[in-house]
């Protein structure tokens, strides 16, 4: 018999969370919670997953699980296609939200804020670091789009690979990064019998980081 939702929980043991043990701002402690989680989470699970949270024009909420690919005083950057939905959302409303959770660990962080393209150079660099397979595919995938089946998809990618025989892929101009740029980040550390610790920062318009 299947178990009873109501019936599925864990009790959270291995850690605390006080404004004794956190530094004044908030970067210094995701770094720390991050590196933790790099460290403990099990294969195949990835660190730097998360989910990010849109609207779109007419007020619906959106969620998908992208991956973290930069971190700094700034902000938090991921990258994707411009033209997809949570892309044309982020364009209608430049404000999203991102959870990171890791089991392991009994860790959530919660982090929302206003988002904005980062600058072509960045969005160049890391393109060129990815895999070819990867860039090729950021020209070959018309993401967000119906297609009429896989063998559609293919058939852009071989295409794709034809053009850029003889020469490196560059960045398309519709893919690239987007920075949240923090206006609140909760680090939350689950607790026995469900009374969890949550921590609140709160950060002022340069940066800094509120109580």
């Amino acid at each position: 018999m299947t178990q009873s939702l109501a019936d599925m929980r864990r009790d959270y043991t291995r850690d605390g969370l006080t404004e004794a043990q956190a530094p004044g701002e908030p970067f210094a402690l995701f770094q720390q919670w991050f590196a933790d989680a790099v460290k403990t989470e099990q294969v195949p699970v990835e660190a730097n997953a998360m989910t990010l949270a849109t609207v779109d024009g007419e007020g619906r909420p959106h969620c998908r699980v992208l991956l973290l690919k930069g971190l700094d005083e700034q902000g938090f950057t991921f990258f994707t296609n411009y033209d997809s939905a949570k892309g044309q959302q982020l364009q209608a409303n430049p404000f999203a939200a991102m959870t990171f959770f890791w089991p392991a660990l009994e860790r959530q962080v919660r982090i929302e804020g206003r988002v904005q393209k980062v600058t072509a150079q960045e969005s160049d660099a890391y393109y060129q670091v990815r895999p070819l397979g990867s860039r090729l595919g950021a020209w070959a995938s018309p993401q967000s789009r119906v297609i009429a089946g896989r063998e559609e998809l293919e058939g852009l990618v071989k295409a794709t690979e034809a053009r850029f025989s003889d020469t490196q892929p560059h960045c398309p101009e519709h893919w690239g990064g987007y920075r949240l740029l923090p206006e609140r980040i909760e680090f939350w550390q689950g607790r026995a019998s469900r009374l969890h610790d949550r921590l609140n920062y709160r950060l002022g318009g340069g940066g800094g980081a509120g109580g």
